[in-house]
C-alpha cells in the first residue's frame, strides 16, 4: 500500500466481515491513486480511505461489493505489490487474561489476593522469619494478647509456605471469592472471609498450636457456602459443581489419612468447611424471613 502524504487524511468509509473483500477493494483503491488502508475492530474490517475521495469511494464500492471478484480487481490486487495494513485492536492473549481477571473478582477479592501474594514475595526474599513474626497466632490466646494485635486472630491466612501452597489457595479464593461477591455483594464475601478465617485459625490453634498458616481453611469456607448456598437458593445463581466438590473433600479427607508428604491444617480445613455451610444456611433463613 502507498505511504500517506500529508493531504491523504483518511476517513472511515464502511465496514465488511471479511479480511479478503476489505484488502481487495483497499488495493483496488489504491490503483486509482486514492489512499486506502483497512483496520480490523472486533470481528469486521473497516475501509478507510482518503477523505477528500469519500464520495467517489463510495460510488467505486456500490459498483465492487455487487460483483467483487471481476478481473479488474483482482488485476489491481496483483498490480499493488505491498500488501494493506490491518491494525488488530483484539486484545492479545495477555491483554485478554487481565480483563478476565479484573472482571470476574471484585476489589474485596483482589485485595485479599494481593495481601496474600504481597506477604509470599516477601517471605521469598529473605523476611520470612520477620514476616511470619508478625502474622502467626498468638503463642497463648487471652484478652491481653487479643488486646495488643488483633489482627493475629485474621494474620495467618494470609501466610504461606510454599509455591504450590500459594498458588492453590490464591486460584480457589479467586474463583468462588469472585463469584460470591459478583452474586452477593462485597459485604457478604467480607463477612464470609472474617467468619472462616478466625474459626478456622481458632481451632487449628487449640489443636497444633501457633505455627500454621494459608488461606485453606477461608478456600474450604468458601467451598462449603457456594456448595450450599447453590442448594438452598439455586436462584440466586451461586454454584459450584459436585466434582470439584468431591475433589475438595476428598482432598480433605486425604490430609485427615496423613498420606500426603505435606503437613495439612486439618482441622482449619474442616471448620472452614463447617462454617462455610452453617453460614449459608443462616443466610438463606434470614433471607426467607425478610
Amino acid at each position: 500500500m502507498s505511504e500517506l502524504g500529508e493531504n491523504n487524511e483518511l476517513s472511515p468509509l464502511v465496514k465488511v466481515s471479511q479480511h479478503n473483500i476489505a484488502l481487495l477493494f483497499a488495493n483496488y483503491l489504491v490503483s486509482l491513486n486514492i489512499a486506502a488502508k483497512v483496520q480490523k475492530h472486533d470481528s469486521e474490517y473497516i475501509i478507510h480511505c482518503q477523505s477528500t475521495e469519500l464520495d467517489r469511494a463510495r460510488n467505486i464500492f456500490s459498483e465492487f461489493i455487487a460483483d467483487p471478484y471481476q478481473e479488474k480487481y483482482q488485476q489491481a490486487a496483483w498490480n499493488n505489490a505491498e500488501v494493506t495494513p490491518v491494525t488488530d485492536h483484539s486484545p492479545s492473549l495477555l491483554g485478554s487474561f487481565q480483563q478476565q481477571f479484573f472482571a470476574h473478582a471484585g476489589w474485596v477479592t483482589l485485595t485479599i489476593f494481593a495481601l496474600c501474594w504481597l506477604v509470599f514475595i516477601a517471605s521469598t526474599l529473605g523476611f520470612a522469619q520477620s514476616t511470619f513474626g508478625l502474622l502467626h497466632f498468638y503463642q497463648q490466646l487471652n484478652l491481653e494478647a487479643f488486646l495488643d494485635s488483633p489482627l493475629r486472630l485474621l494474620g495467618p491466612a494470609l501466610y504461606h509456605f510454599s509455591w504450590l501452597h500459594i498458588v492453590f489457595n490464591t486460584m480457589w479464593w479467586w474463583q468462588l471469592g469472585g463469584n460470591v461477591e459478583r452474586t452477593l455483594g462485597k459485604g457478604a464475601l467480607i463477612n464470609l472471609f472474617l467468619i472462616t478465617a478466625i474459626l478456622s485459625n481458632l481451632g487449628q490453634f487449640i489443636v497444633s498450636g501457633p505455627n500454621f498458616g494459608g488461606l485453606s481453611g477461608v478456600v474450604y469456607g468458601l467451598v462449603g457456602y457456594v456448595w450450599w448456598y447453590g442448594w438452598l437458593a439455586p436462584a440466586k445463581g451461586l454454584f459450584i459443581s459436585k466434582p470439584i466438590i468431591g475433589f475438595l473433600l476428598f482432598w480433605l479427607l486425604l490430609g485427615y489419612a496423613d498420606v500426603l508428604p505435606v503437613n495439612m491444617a486439618n482441622t482449619a480445613h474442616l471448620l472452614g468447611l463447617v462454617s462455610g455451610c452453617l453460614l449459608a444456611a443462616v443466610n438463606i433463613f434470614l433471607l426467607k424471613r425478610r
